[in-house]
């Protein structure tokens, strides 16, 4: 039976049209055009990859390979869920890429007398002129669709896939920890390894699951990076309540995870009068010293990615997206809504890298702003970094000992728009009075937001609910985790601690192959398991790590108080 060639394959995210795959328009609003597009700039960043691991082995230097590394990351992040919807953008990293590999690489490599790679992928050319139509028409010939037929192993490619989209979240990761002054060699080496991997048909299997395993290796080390990053530019984040209503005047809103691109809006709104308020996954900025001395850093307004729509809309000044997510934007703010470093939007505004908002600034000023105070205030509190729990830790320690607290629950993530979600919710807010809840990344907000818990607290006092903050403070989670089992003596497996992740894109599938790597089981992964992981892969990930989908919140907290 021959079947036919869709207009477009893309499964990368949870949201997946009927959980298997969008075959003719992207649930996140991607056309074939662009994910035909993303899928050729997915094949440069291999050919890339297999000239860095050729000028590496020929005895290439960091400094030779700096560019193709900054590429790498902020291409590899370019073609992520919500990210980047402008062809053109793309295609002109399609060009960046293919003048590194002819203009630096391949000279590099011959300039040492190293031995050139070979095949289709390494040996990949598309001329600098070639148009939007013809880069769409090659990145539609090495879609999923065509690559999965090549290697003709359904079980081995949907490990393949597990791998390029986890390694698509390191380098997002690897890219905040960029913007912030931060590379690290051993995680670049590892990427490009990974790429060269990737690029592959052969079907094997084993050697994809160590990869996968691999790319969570490289995440753990990329998110331990991002982490010391922050501190050492902005302080180390400490317990901090967030007014999250608003206050009269004019106003600018920052959405997205680089804290750097906050902090220079910052500066350049000092004294003049506007009042900064962050959205989303910048909401654990004002945990941090540095940012919390300009006092225009008002609040938090919104909640998570997939609101924009409405809160974006009723917003009173313009709106800066600095990373992730991004959605279609509506006609009634899409004059006022500015894109930054990977984001792009067809029609959309964007800040080049010299991160100049004087057209922010000059929208801000047009616009009618808040028209008063809203009261009573209210609040949310952040900043439960692992710096901040750790000196608690004796405390949870003696708590959970002397009958205090019953358990502690992980329960975050990446969130979506799924009826289904609010199983996060209704878990939280089934938990017993007596048990400790960490949450991070944007999932939160079906847990903070919930009049249940908001301002919950345990018989000695500790609030039931601790913000860690962003996705990327994963690592946060994973520190407290290990230091408490090293106290105890004993494993992360063995502490009474239960995790439910909500997942939906390519960061998300970094942080679980993370856990995976550290050896973590009885994770459960929801609303729904990814669409490229096969029946028999999830047998795999299931003898190995007993990893469950998420079912009922009532029948899986009865297995988690019971240690399951």
């Amino acid at each position: 039976m021959i079947i036919p060639e869709p207009a477009m394959l893309c499964r990368q995210c949870e949201q997946t049209k009927d959980g298997i795959a969008c075959t003719t328009l992207g649930v996140c609003g991607k056309t074939p055009e662009t994910s035909a597009i993303q899928d050729a700039l997915l094949q440069v960043i291999k050919s890339v990859a297999h000239w860095c691991v050729a000028a590496r082995e020929a005895g290439g230097t960091s400094e030779e390979l700096n560019a193709a590394n900054v590429w790498t990351l902020q291409a590899g992040f370019s073609t992520m869920t919500n990210v980047n919807f402008s062809e053109e953008r793309i295609a002109e990293y399609i060009r960046e890429g293919m003048a590194l590999k002819r203009n630096v690489l391949e000279p590099l490599v011959h300039s040492k007398n190293g031995k050139a790679p070979t095949g289709f992928v390494a040996e990949l050319n598309l001329a600098p002129e070639l148009s939007l139509d013809e880069l769409e028409e090659f990145g539609g010939s090495v879609g999923v669709f065509h690559r999965e037929k090549e290697m003709n192993d359904a079980d081995a490619f949907s490990l393949n896939e597990i791998a390029t989209y986890g390694s698509k979240g390191v380098m997002a990761y690897a890219a905040h920890c960029h913007q912030l002054g931060y590379i690290e060699d051993e995680v670049m080496i590892g990427l490009h390894q990974v790429f060269v991997k990737l690029s592959s048909n052969d079907p094997d299997i084993e050697g994809l699951l160590e990869t996968a395993l691999k790319v969570g290796e490289l995440n753990a080390k990329t998110l331990a990076m991002l982490d010391e990053a922050h501190c050492s530019n902005f302080g180390a984040p400490t317990p901090t309540e967030v007014l999250t209503t608003a206050v009269e005047g004019k106003a600018i809103l920052v959405s997205g995870h680089d804290i750097k691109d906050l902090y220079c809006l910052l500066e350049q709104t000092e004294g003049t009068g506007i009042k900064v308020y962050t959205h989303g996954e910048m909401l654990p900025a004002h945990s941090y010293p540095k940012l919390k001395k300009f006092k225009h850093l008002v609040g938090n307004y919104g909640t998570a990615w997939q609101n924009q729509k409405f809160e974006f809309a009723t917003f009173p000044g313009p709106i800066v997206v600095t990373t992730n997510c991004i959605i279609e934007p509506r006609r009634i703010y899409k004059n006022r809504i500015f894109t930054m470093n990977e984001v792009g939007f067809p029609g959309v505004a964007h800040i080049g890298e010299d991160r100049d908002f004087t057209p922010v600034l000059e929208e801000a000023q047009k616009a009618r702003g808040f028209p008063r105070t809203i009261k009573p205030e209210q609040y949310h509190t952040v900043g439960f970094n692992h710096r901040a729990v750790l000196p608690l830790a004796k405390q949870v320690i003696e708590a959970a000992q002397s009958g205090v607290l019953s358990r502690i629950f992980l329960i975050g993530g990446c969130d979506g728009s799924e009826w289904d979600r609010s199983y996060f919710t209704d878990l939280a807010e089934a938990t017993p009075d007596d048990s400790l809840i960490l949450t991070l990344g944007c999932a939160k907000n079906r847990i903070i937001n919930s009049e249940k818990l908001k301002y919950a607290t345990l018989a000695n006092g500790m609030p039931r609910i601790m913000d860690m903050g962003q996705c990327n403070d994963s690592y946060s989670a994973i520190v407290v985790a290990t230091e408490l089992a090293k106290a105890l003596d004993c494993s992360v497996n063995d502490l009474p601690l239960s995790l439910a992740l909500s997942h939906l894109e390519q960061k998300a599938a970094a942080v679980l192959l993370t856990l995976l790597h550290l050896g973590v089981k009885n994770i459960r992964l929801g609303p729904k398991m990814p669409a490229y992981i096969t029946p028999n892969v999830m047998n795999i990930l299931v003898q190995k790590f007993n990893l469950m989908p998420t079912i009922d919140a009532d029948q899986d907290l009865k297995a988690m108080m019971q240690g399951n």
